[in-house]
């Protein structure tokens, strides 16, 4: 049997970095098993390309049917191999909202303040311009301004600047509020995901060891202690022992998916899916709580923007070319390349809305082809209040689980969308975005609350933050404690964005490389 100090199951944000940490002072021998490949082609190098994603990249999971989206099934795009979202995602860095922190804070999760998760986002962090009160300037994950942003994306900001909405050079700094162009995590033009920054500098350290293409079945108990995980490659079932503990990193889906297939979770449906229950966990699963995306998407002739034709066709291959060359231009996009924060109640401990403009006009997450150019403005809530659930749909753990993230169950989600399209709408009815003469390609009375609602409930989606399954709590419910240790069991952490109480206003591509850089901290200090 394989041994190791320290098994990591999933090589995504939360699992690379913790791995990587782990593994730093060469005293613990640390094993990272991740399903996917090694993510290291142009695919996911070049930025651009984050729309040509494949089955090897992205898992492309699907909730069930949403009642709240008028029956629709939402897309739930998922990175696969080492790297895991942030190797396909727009690169967004946010961290959140101070008030974020000191929420869970202050709802049962001592040492997750603000004050005290800062100095883990600038461990992690350098920063183009250099450390300051914010932020780090010689960690592993390169944050960078956007090399090449399209003009379309400097006029959203200009149009939105004209109405009183403040600008904002740095969304992570001392004020979140306003709106600006987004840091993105690249290095000279190059998508800089998790894995690049944590494990492959580090892809010859002796006590570091990371297998790809492996599935995690369960994780193997011994009188209550965690002591291994069971798992296939190529066919082939093995197991591996954990000498002193071990991390599940799978994400939202995938952790929750292997502790209920591993016999901790809700015990009613364990037993239902012929599971034996180890430990009755009701909450594994649950709390799924995801920013839900309202996307408005407009065509025009100005074909700097992307789009399908002749032109675009060229601007691509001159923005590939401008790539391969000098690291610049069109390919260099995140797509997301500018927004805001903006409060709808000025009594609001936080902004409640989140604004993402797209050089391009997007449908269906890029599935439905626009063949004009054109661009998009987006909207989400950004502390929902509709939770929903992970369940098993097979006990085979290839097997896609069942995603409820139950969109707009709760009516204050709907309400407080609504203006948030509404602000979007004022942005883009402005100079200079005007000047683009836009064609809306869902037209909509902005008067007419019935009709606005009708048009959310069949166009919006997930803008891909799922948090919260596993969550993290000093309660009896909570799955794991504040030092991400999974209750009920010994030697089991979690280092992924299901321990999340509650929903950052943001991005959650950071956090989950915090939340890592944490878990890491507490284990070595468990294991003295």
């Amino acid at each position: 049997m394989e041994e190791a100090d320290i098994v990591v199951v999933g090589g995504g944000s939360g699992g690379s970095a913790v791995a990587s940490r782990l593994s730093e002072n060469g005293k613990y021998k640390v094993v990272l098993l991740e399903a996917g490949g090694k993510n290291t082609g142009y695919r996911t190098r070049i930025p651009g390309f984050v729309a040509f994603q494949t089955p090897k990249t992205n898992w492309g999971f699907e909730t069930v049917p949403q009642p709240g989206l008028n029956g629709r099934r939402g897309y739930q795009p998922r990175g696969k191999g080492l790297g895991g979202s942030s190797a396909v995602n727009g690169m967004v860095y946010i961290r959140g909202n101070r008030w974020d922190y000191d929420n869970w804070a202050a709802i049962g999760c001592p040492g997750w303040s603000y004050d005290e998760v800062l100095p883990y986002f600038k461990r992690s962090e350098a920063n183009v311009h250099g450390a300051n009160e914010f932020r780090g300037g010689d960690g592993p994950l390169c944050v960078s301004d956007q090399v090449s942003p399209n003009p379309g994306s400097l006029d959203f900001v200009e149009a939105g600047a004209s109405l009183q909405i403040p600008r904002n050079d740095d969304f992570n700094g001392a004020r979140q509020e306003g709106i600006g162009l987004f840091q993105v995590t690249q290095k000279n033009g190059e998508r800089w995901s998790a894995s690049r920054a944590y494990i492959e500098p580090h892809k010859d350290r002796p006590n570091l060891q990371v297998m790809t293409n492996v599935t995690a079945e369960r994780v193997l108990f011994d009188e209550g202690r965690a002591w291994g995980v069971a798992y296939t490659q190529d066919g082939e079932a093995r197991e591996i022992r954990a000498r002193h503990a071990v991390v599940l990193a799978g994400g939202a889906f995938g952790t929750p998916q292997l502790l209920m297939l591993s016999g901790i979770g809700p015990a009613l449906h364990l037993r239902t899916m012929g599971i034996a229950v180890r430990v009755d966990r009701p909450e594994v699963g649950g709390n799924l709580q995801d920013h839900l995306d309202y996307s408005a998407a407009f065509e025009c002739d100005d074909t700097r923007f992307i789009g399908q034709s002749l032109t675009g066709l060229v601007n691509s291959a001159i923005g590939v070319i401008d790539w391969f060359r000098k690291r610049s231009g069109a390919m260099t996009t995140n797509y997301a390349e500018a927004g805001g924060f903006l409060k709808i109640d000025p009594q609001a401990p936080a902004p409640e809305i989140q604004l993402h403009f797209f050089p391009v006009a997007l449908e269906d997450h890029g599935r439905t082809v626009v063949k004009a150019h054109g661009y998009s403005g987006h909207v989400c809530v950004l502390r929902p209040e509709s939770k929903g659930t992970v369940r098993l749909a097979s006990i085979d753990p290839r097997a896609a689980p069942l995603i409820d993230p139950q969109f707009l169950s709760d009516p204050r989600d709907l309400a407080l969308l609504k203006q948030g399209v509404k602000a979007m709408y004022r942005i883009m009815e402005t100079p200079p975005m005007t000047n683009y003469k836009g064609r809306d390609r869902n037209p909509i009375d902005l008067n007419d609350d019935d009709a606005l609602e009708r048009l959310i409930r069949a166009r919006a989606d997930t803008i891909y933050h799922p948090v919260g399954t596993a969550r993290m709590g000093s309660d009896d419910g909570a799955v794991c404690d504040p030092k991400l240790r999974v209750r009920g069991v010994t030697g089991l952490y979690i280092a992924d964005a299901s321990i999340m109480p509650k929903l950052v206003s943001g991005n959650t591509n950071a956090p989950s490389i915090m939340i890592g850089e944490r878990c890491a901290d507490f284990i070595l200090a468990d294991l003295g």
